[in-house]
């Protein structure tokens, strides 16, 4: 077989059964090789940053595609990429005429599915596009947290979180860009903060004083002080001091928030809490 060609000699398609064998249980799949210029890309590719090619450009040259792309038909003798967008570009590089695929014939929903399952697992997505991906399937296809969660892999808490990071403003995020803050932890301290005014003045904090990881979060979260009783009318609080409860004015409902650290509280705790709340049940409902 032609160096050109992008199954090597004497090798079998192959595939990881993370997601692909799931999928021809159910679907129709079609192994084949098909014209590499008959390919195109996702439009809706989560990953917006294909990376350094180098490596996998070279591995292709040496001993071809070991593993196939998986595609859709157009209907009109072309294929978008379902998974391997890098796999096809390294492969272009490498002067491959054709190159080994799967078809499968599946709707848009699942498309959106493999994609960002496939690149989740391979860890080949920044905390950005995680975030804005399981975004696009909650908007896109009303999933839940929940339903995400076992979709992915990953816990309930984890799939909040990226979307609480989804949600951050444009002008928060360009400040995070510029800055270059990309660990999830930091930009999940950013995430909590009430509002976008406070977002901005925190990350104008951690600028100035050159925070380290734990200096953020005690910054983003100081020590807790014993909160009063207040006497305002409607609110109040119950025997402890580790809960806020809230009355509603026409006596419909009441908002208890109880807080595990047994030092008690301040302001700033119950306007967290109610965000946090407040975020994940506009998504939820």
């Amino acid at each position: 077989m032609s160096s050109k060609r992008g199954l090597p000699t004497g090798i079998k398609m192959r595939h990881d059964a993370h997601y692909v064998e799931e999928l021809a249980r159910t679907h129709r799949s079609i192994g084949k090789v098909i014209p590499i210029d008959k390919i195109a890309p996702n439009p809706e590719q989560p990953r917006t940053e294909i990376g350094d090619l180098t490596e996998l450009t070279d591995s292709i040259k040496q001993n071809g595609v070991l593993e196939p792309l998986l595609v859709k038909p157009n209907g009109d003798g072309t294929w978008m990429i379902i998974a391997g967008e890098r796999r096809w570009r390294a492969s272009n590089l490498a002067g491959l005429v054709e190159v080994p695929c799967i078809e499968f014939d599946i709707d848009e929903k699942a498309i959106a599915e493999i994609a960002l399952i496939e690149n989740l697992q391979r860890k080949d997505l920044t905390v950005w596009e995680e975030a804005d991906g399981l975004a696009y399937l909650v908007e896109r296809f009303d999933y839940t947290h929940e339903e995400i969660a076992k979709k992915i892999g990953k816990s309930r808490t984890t799939v909040t979180e990226s979307m609480s990071l989804a949600g951050l403003p444009e002008s928060i995020r360009a400040k995070c860009f510029a800055a270059g803050i990309t660990a999830k932890s930091t930009l999940l301290e950013v995430a909590r903060q009430f509002d976008e005014m406070a977002m901005h003045a925190f990350l104008d904090n951690i600028g100035k004083r050159s925070l380290k990881r734990d200096e953020i979060r005690r910054a983003a979260r100081p020590e807790r002080k014993i909160k009063e009783s207040s006497s305002a009318p409607n609110r109040s609080l119950p025997e402890t001091a580790e809960s806020f409860r809230y009355d509603s004015a026409d006596g419909e409902f009441y908002l208890e928030i109880r807080f595990k650290n047994p030092g008690g509280y301040e302001k700033r705790d119950v306007l967290r809490a109610l965000k946090e709340t407040f975020d994940d049940t506009k998504i939820q409902i």
